[in-house]
């Protein structure tokens, strides 16, 4: 994945404040986990994006 495809600013699951970029990126066909940990209140959650199988190129809309 290039450094321009990683995703940015994703608010934590617990307080909401924004996060920088993620900690893990997991490829797998037809999908994309990436691992976030808040540096606010230091909480760790997962988040997976999920991509049509038909689509050609995997452009994640939200992590």
């Amino acid at each position: 994945m290039a450094r321009s495809d990683l995703p940015r600013g994703n608010p934590c699951a617990q307080c909401g404040k924004p996060i920088a970029k993620p900690d893990w990126i997991e490829s797998a066909p037809g999908r994309t986990s990436y691992l976030w940990t808040c540096r606010a209140c230091n909480y760790r959650f997962e988040a997976i994006a999920i991509y049509d199988e038909n689509q050609s190129e995997h452009q994640p809309l939200a992590a």
